[in-house]
């Protein structure tokens, strides 16, 4: 019956339905404006960072069955000045994947892998160019998104590795500051989160241009892998018929309510059941930061 479900479920949302975390961590404002004044902007992960995620899945007997990982790396890049005033010499690069664990390639009949490389101008923080590779059993996708900001358009592009159809390829116009569903992990560790406070995030993904509220709901301390620390608490809105996902689920996400503000915790409830994602393991570059 649950692999039924499953098989009903992932192929429209997985790996989207299950990596939702990469959506949301998983959003619109702006940056500090003193940042502006800086060339690299002083930002938690501007140091170099490497997080690790384990994904349970939990209904009925089925508690605490790993199902994947999840793994995100940032850091910076020099490049040559883009032409502009303010341009700065440097751009984020970020990397994420996520890959199926434990029980799910029994219980879902397939595994699956997706890797994203994403290029952010750092101020103001949005993306400027998306690279995925989505493998799922033996459909295997890739895809770029390429973002004109002068035009304020990003171009689409999808092909299948193993076939000689032409790309799909799309262009959809987008309003500032625009993500996709990596750069909106480290986005939403730029805002100031006030209990009470809700804002709206643009992004692209698949060649659609979504607007989404994300609300902030409340602060508390929690157990998680660097001790007990304070959280705060975002619900993203990114479930319904217009949404970034189109089934039912809720998406919950913890974020430290300190200088690091790392992601610890997430659940994502769907109708097949309940997805617990905490931190596992946080490094970086420069090892004297590492916990």
């Amino acid at each position: 019956m649950l692999r039924n479900t499953l098989r009903r479920w992932l192929p429209t949302g997985a790996p989207r339905g299950v990596v939702v975390f990469l959506l949301v961590l998983t959003f619109n404002g702006a940056l500090n404006s003193a940042l502006a004044q800086q060339a690299m902007p002083s930002l938690p992960f501007s140091g170099g960072e490497e997080l690790i995620y384990q994904a349970e899945f939990n209904k009925g007997l089925l508690r605490g069955v790993d199902v994947a990982e999840f793994q995100f790396k940032a850091d910076t890049e020099r490049v040559s000045s883009r032409g502009g005033p303010g341009d700065d010499p440097f751009i984020f690069r970020l990397v994420g994947d996520v890959t199926s664990k434990g029980l799910f390639p029994r219980i879902a009949g397939f595994r699956f892998h997706e890797h994203v490389e994403s290029k952010v101008d750092p101020w103001p923080f949005t993306v400027l160019r998306t690279s995925k590779l989505e493998e799922q059993g033996k459909r295997v996708r890739a895809s770029e998104a390429v973002f004109d900001h002068e035009a304020r358009k990003v171009t689409w592009t999808e092909r299948d590795p193993n076939q000689t159809q032409p790309p799909r390829i799309s262009a959809q116009d987008f309003s500032e500051p625009i993500q996709d569903i990596l750069t909106v992990i480290y986005f939403l560790r730029t805002q100031n989160l006030e209990v009470g406070k809700s804002f709206d995030v643009p992004l692209s993904d698949a060649g659609r241009v979504y607007r989404f509220s994300v609300a902030v709901v409340e602060r508390k301390q929690i157990k998680t892998v660097l001790g007990r620390v304070y959280a705060v608490r975002i619900d993203p809105a990114l479930f319904g018929e217009n949404g970034v996902v189109r089934s039912r689920g809720s998406l919950s996400i913890w974020i430290t309510d300190d200088s690091r503000r790392l992601p610890v915790r997430a659940q994502l409830k769907v109708d097949i059941g309940t997805f617990d994602i905490k931190l596992k393991r946080v490094s970086y570059r420069d090892e004297k930061r590492a916990n």
